[in-house]
């Protein structure tokens, strides 16, 4: 590949870091508010957290695609340290006292960004967890299928990895206090039906990142990009 070509490569995956991470830290900000969606047999409770979560999951999958399974647990690490420094931050806002003319005041503060170390505490161990499984599935099926069949590795990685990821932080949540224990079977149900059908509808768009980002950088079928190179 020609230098132009790296250069290119280079800042799309600073560009992919950057939106991954965008959208990490917007679900941890948000998760407090709910929404009702109606599936048509029932309808759930959903933290609007989720509507941007099942998407960092698109963008691993493309990472992984395109610059190899080392970059994608990169970004992963990187996102993490990018959420922690949310949490110290958040958590520095809410202790200091908020002055005459604030436009909050302490407790509607609190209310609002006070349990943001606790869902951020919960959503980073879960997150962690799934993220890895969901990498090492989907280049496990990337081997085995010898870079074919794009749709698998994609769905079966997410698939396995959000209901995980579901299980995991509403247990922690549920366990500090940030959601009641009466809610769990609902919030679990939604979060998992809401992120599958996010993940089937994913699919065609990650199909077609491929297929652009591949034929502008002219890569065969299981190459990937060194960006060391």
């Amino acid at each position: 590949m020609d230098k132009s070509k790296l250069k290119q490569a280079r800042l799309l995956y600073l560009l992919l870091a950057g939106v991954f991470i965008s959208l990490l830290v917007s679900c941890n900000l948000i998760f407090l508010k709910f929404i009702d969606i109606d599936f048509g047999f029932t309808v759930v409770p959903i933290s609007v957290g989720l509507l941007p979560y099942p998407l960092t999951f698109l963008v691993t999958d493309l990472i992984s695609e395109i610059f190899g399974e080392k970059r994608a647990n990169d970004v992963v690490k990187v996102g993490l340290v990018c959420a922690l420094l949310v949490i110290g931050f958040t958590y520095l806002a809410d202790q200091v006292p908020a002055g005459k003319s604030t436009v909050l005041s302490d407790a509607e503060f609190h209310k609002t960004f006070g349990l943001a170390g606790v869902s951020v505490t919960a959503s980073m161990l879960a997150y962690l967890l799934a993220q890895f499984i969901d990498i090492k599935i989907y280049h496990f099926w990337k081997r085995k299928t010898e870079g074919r069949m794009l749709w698998l590795r994609n769905n079966f990685s997410t698939f396995s990895s959000q209901i995980i990821d579901t299980l995991t932080i509403m247990l922690l949540l549920c366990t500090f206090g940030a959601i009641p224990w009466d809610q769990f079977q609902y919030l679990v149900l939604g979060s998992v039906i809401y992120k599958l059908i996010v993940a089937l509808a994913d699919t065609p768009f990650l199909y077609l990142f491929v297929y652009l980002i591949k034929r502008h950088f002219n890569l065969e079928r299981n190459e990937e990009i060194d960006l060391d190179a």
